[in-house]
């Protein structure tokens, strides 16, 4: 089996992508700082792996983590043991923390959001629509990140003076490029921020999901105050990284699918439509890090060997033409039906899906009704990924408002 080098500089994801598929249902491929893993690329192989009780997150089944071969200084160490949470436990102890986070995300509370969720819009568009007129505008910056980051610390409770500090940490989590030294201070910074802000949801709790988890903590669900802070963590992270990535990608696949935007312009096609096929077609997240396994798994016609360490590979798998047949690899808002795996399967699909969806949905449609003659300031391919091999995250998305 040829091993795949992950590109720690993300130059080519679609080639990368398209190597993994071609490599798979299961590529052995090496992560930025030299580690090895193993990538599941196809979409039926990968359901399979994501409900199967043999792979587990529990780091110490991993071999390379007991030899003593994953250094505390990898620029990845915080996603592959960043502390308990739902993100590295299995069984009851998942369910426990899980069902705390998803009782507070269901579809019908997110809904309750919407009101909030389209306020926070219109307050961006009117700050876009303030600038000078034919000024370049970089889209991420001024749009896509702040209300995904707005959305997710009011729902948690987060105060918007450490949303810079914030910005500055998940930077340096994410990027292949931190350098080792800064590891441990980066993570040690991260913890301490995130203790903070429980520590003054404890002393001071409001009507916000932290506060929540506390009371829920003290009322016999036993959660640790490491089991807090780290769950906190993860939902902040998760919920905004992934929506900005989903509002920035349906951009760049819009302005470069003429037109298919018309369409959705006109009402022809639904903007659900054009969101989930964006979800397939270029993922928010590349690669999720990382379970193990603790015996043998036949995938496919290969072996997932005892003790080796799985990422899954949805960047990949999106375009999998033994789930989406011949055009798989086409931006289709009209594809039906379209069941990907974009937010995962089984027991560990993200709970904030529905949150992200409706962000999507509602800042997406607002954003082309105000700036309907919307452009790409620069050629699509000038666009740079940033170093980070598990967002599909882009370094900024100039436009020209119109």
């Amino acid at each position: 089996m040829t091993r795949i080098v992950l590109d720690p500089l993300v130059a080519d994801l679609d080639g990368e992508s398209a190597a993994l598929r071609a490599a798979g249902p299961l590529a052995e491929v090496e992560l930025p700082g030299g580690v090895h893993c193993y990538a599941v690329t196809h979409h039926a192989e990968a359901r399979q792996l994501l409900t199967d009780p043999r792979v587990v997150k529990d780091i110490n089944v991993w071999n390379a983590w007991q030899r003593g071969e994953i250094p505390m200084d990898w620029p990845l160490i915080g996603l592959v043991n960043p502390g308990r949470s739902m993100l590295t436990v299995d069984g009851a102890d998942h369910r426990r923390l899980r069902t705390l986070v998803a009782q507070a995300l269901t579809v019908k509370r997110v809904e309750r959001l919407r009101a909030g969720i389209e306020a926070l819009t219109n307050a961006s568009l009117d700050r876009l629509a303030a600038l000078p007129k034919g000024e370049r505008v970089d889209l991420k910056a001024e749009f896509a990140y702040p209300l995904p980051m707005n959305v997710i610390s009011e729902l948690m409770g987060v105060d918007a003076a450490d949303h810079p500090r914030l910005k500055e940490l998940f930077e340096k989590f994410f990027s292949t490029q931190t350098p080792p030294e800064e590891v441990p201070q980066m993570m040690a910074d991260l913890g301490s921020l995130f203790t903070k802000i429980v520590d003054g949801k404890r002393a001071n709790p409001g009507d916000d999901l932290t506060s929540a988890l506390i009371a829920a903590s003290e009322d016999g669900d036993r959660l640790t105050n490491e089991e807090i802070v780290n769950t906190l963590q993860l939902i902040i992270a998760a919920g905004h990284e992934t929506t900005i990535s989903l509002i920035v990608n349906v951009v760049e696949a819009l302005q470069t699918h003429p037109e298919q935007r018309k369409r959705v312009l006109n009402g022809e096609v639904p903007w659900e439509n054009v969101i989930e096929e964006t979800l397939r077609w270029n993922t928010p997240t590349t690669h999720v890090l990382i379970r193990f396994a603790t015996e043998d798994i036949e995938v496919g016609d290969r072996v997932l060997p005892k003790g080796e360490a799985l990422i899954v590979s949805f960047g990949a798998l999106g375009r999998d033409e033994q789930q989406y047949g011949p055009t798989a690899g086409d931006f289709d808002i009209t594809r039906s039906p379209n069941r990907h795996i974009a937010f995962g399967h089984g027991p560990h699909v993200c709970p904030g899906a529905a949150l992200s969806r409706m962000e999507a949905g509602v800042a997406l449609p607002a954003l082309y009704e105000r700036f309907p003659e919307l452009d790409l300031a620069v050629p699509a391919s000038e666009l740079r990924n940033k170093p980070i091999v598990t967002q599909n995250d882009l370094h900024e998305l100039p436009v020209d408002l119109g």
